[in-house]
C-alpha cells in the first residue's frame, strides 16, 4: 500500500467553490503547486497515490449495498444485522417538536441574554434550520436512490422524518424568539443572505450535485456535515446550558445532537461495508476541508466569543471531533487534540448521558436488540466504533 504520509494535502480554493462542481475545483492545486485542470476522473485523482483502497477494480455498481436486487423490496430475512440494529435504535429515539417547552426561553431571551448572545443564537439557529433540509435533499435525491440494502433504506427513511422534525424545531425556535417578521425572513433565507452560512451550505450542496465523486467520498462528506459542521454549534448551545440559560433550546439541542451523532455513526457503518473505499488521503482532505470551514465559522464569521467562549478552545474541540471521525472511518488521527470542554463530557452516544430525563432514557422505548436480529449472525466489527464527541484515547 502506498505511503500515505508522503502525500501533501490537496489545497482547495474554498472561496470559489461552486454548488454544481466537484469538491476539487478547477482551481485546485496539486502537490507541485500548479493548477489542475480537472477534465477526467484520472485528473481528479492525479495528486493521490491511488484513488481507492480495498477491491480497487470493483465497479461501484457491484458494491453489495449498492447493487440492485429484487430483495430490496422485502425485509426478512435480515441480511445486514448491524444496519438493522441501527435502524431499530433510531426508531426507538423518536420524538416530536411538540415536546419542547419554550415558555421559559422567552424570558431568558428578552431579559437574560445580551445583544451579542441573541445575535449568535439566532444565526446558529438559522444555519441549523437550513442544514437539515440540505441533509434531506441528499438523502432523497442521492443516498436513498443509490443504496439498495433494505435495512439501510429503513434507516434513511426514518432519518428523513427526523430531519424534518429537527427542521420544524429550529423553525419554531426562530419563530418564538424573533418577533420582527423581516428579521425572521432574513434568518430563514440564511443560505442566501448570510455569507458564513452560505459557505457551509454550498460545501454540502456541491456534494449532492456532484456526478464524479464516488459514493464513498460523498458518504464521508455528509458524515463531515453531520459530525463536524454541527459539532461546534452544538457545543456552543451546551455552553448556554452550563450557564443555566434557555432550557427549551438546550433540551432540543440534546435530542438533536444525539440524533445527528447516530446519523454520523450510521454513515461510518455503511462506509465499513464498502469493498472499494476512497484512499485515506482523500478521506483526510474531505475532513480537513470541513474542519477549516467550521473553525472559520465559529471563530471569525460568527465568533463564539460573542457568548463568552474561548475561540482557541473551540478550534481544538472541532479538531478533537474530527480526529474521532477520522479514526471511525479507519484513518489515523490528524490533529491529536483533546477535548477542552468539560461540559461536553455529557455528550456521549454510549449511554453516559441523561438526555432523556423528561422521557424514556437511552433508547429504551423499543426493544432494540429484540427484533429480527435476536438470532442474527456475527456482529459487525465496527459496532464498537461509535462516533462520540467526548472520548479521548
Amino acid at each position: 500500500m502506498p505511503d500515505v504520509t508522503t502525500v501533501q494535502p490537496l489545497s482547495l480554493s474554498l472561496d470559489k467553490m461552486s454548488v454544481s462542481k466537484r469538491a476539487i475545483s478547477k482551481d485546485s492545486k496539486g502537490p507541485n503547486g500548479k493548477s489542475n485542470q480537472l477534465s477526467s476522473e484520472s485528473d481528479r485523482y492525479s495528486c493521490y497515490p491511488t484513488p481507492f483502497v480495498g477491491d480497487v477494480d470493483l465497479p461501484e455498481s457491484m458494491e453489495p449495498i449498492l447493487m440492485e436486487s429484487k430483495r430490496r423490496f422485502v425485509l426478512f430475512p435480515i441480511q445486514y444485522h448491524e444496519i438493522w440494529r441501527m435502524y431499530k435504535k433510531a426508531e426507538a429515539s423518536f420524538w416530536t417538536a411538540e415536546e419542547m417547552d419554550l415558555a421559559p426561553d422567552v424570558n431568558d431571551w428578552n431579559w437574560r441574554l445580551n445583544d451579542n448572545e441573541r445575535h449568535f443564537i439566532s444565526h446558529v439557529l438559522a444555519f441549523f434550520a437550513a442544514s437539515d433540509g440540505i441533509v434531506n435533499e441528499n438523502l432523497v435525491e442521492r443516498f436513498s436512490n443509490e443504496v439498495q440494502a433494505a435495512e439501510a433504506r429503513c434507516f434513511y427513511g426514518f432519518q428523513i422524518m427526523m430531519e424534518n422534525i429537527h427542521s420544524e424545531t429550529y423553525s419554531l425556535l426562530i419563530d418564538t424568539y424573533i418577533k420582527d417578521p423581516n428579521q425572521r425572513e432574513y434568518l430563514f433565507d440564511a443560505i442566501e443572505t448570510i455569507p458564513c452560512i452560505k459557505r457551509k451550505a454550498d460545501w454540502a450542496l456541491k456534494w449532492i450535485s456532484d456526478d464524479q465523486s464516488s459514493f464513498g467520498e460523498r458518504l464521508v462528506a455528509f458524515a463531515a456535515v453531520e459530525g463536524i459542521f454541527f459539532s461546534g454549534s452544538f457545543a456552543s448551545i451546551f455552553w448556554l446550558k452550563k450557564r443555566g440559560l434557555m432550557p427549551g433550546l438546550t433540551f432540543s439541542n440534546e435530542l438533536i445532537s444525539r440524533d445527528e451523532g447516530m446519523h454520523t455513526d450510521f454513515a461510518c457503518l455503511l462506509f465499513s461495508h464498502l469493498r472499494r473505499r476512497p484512499h485515506p488521503d482523500i478521506i483526510r482532505d474531505i475532513i480537513t476541508e470541513a474542519v477549516a470551514i467550521e473553525q472559520e465559522f465559529l471563530t471569525d464569521a460568527l465568533p463564539v466569543g460573542l457568548i463568552g467562549m474561548n475561540a482557541k478552545l473551540m478550534c481544538q474541540y472541532i479538531e478533537f471531533v474530527a480526529d474521532r471521525l477520522l479514526q471511525t472511518l479507519g484513518n489515523p488521527k490528524l490533529y491529536n487534540s483533546t477535548n477542552p470542554f468539560d461540559f461536553m463530557d455529557n455528550i456521549s452516544l454510549q449511554g453516559k448521558t441523561n438526555f432523556f430525563e423528561k422521557r424514556v432514557s437511552d433508547y429504551a422505548k423499543a426493544g432494540v436488540n429484540h427484533s429480527a436480529t435476536s438470532t442474527d449472525g456475527p456482529s459487525d466489527a465496527t459496532s464498537s466504533k461509535l462516533f462520540t464527541l467526548n472520548e479521548d484515547f
